[in-house]
């Protein structure tokens, strides 16, 4: 089980704000850590984001696949 220091309820927030609330909460994680990511589609756009502005720095885990919900685990390599 992932022990995860923080999560972002994407829905809880703007569409403007939704991946720069993502990417500071991914930011502000110390090397090892995990962030829960809840959201009501698939986050594929965000996980090209991070491909291409964080290369190398992540890993991307989906615990739940929809059709209502998708939980990623976020971890800071």
């Amino acid at each position: 089980m992932i022990d995860f220091t923080a999560e972002v309820i994407a829905p809880n927030f703007p569409p403007k704000e939704k991946h720069p609330k993502i990417i500071d909460t991914f930011d502000a994680l110390q090397q090892g850590e995990f962030m829960l990511l809840i959201n009501d589609h698939d986050p594929k756009p965000l996980r090209y984001q991070f491909m291409v502005e964080r290369t190398d720095t992540f890993t991307w885990e989906y615990l739940e696949e929809g059709p209502d919900l998708w939980r990623v685990a976020i971890g800071k390599i």
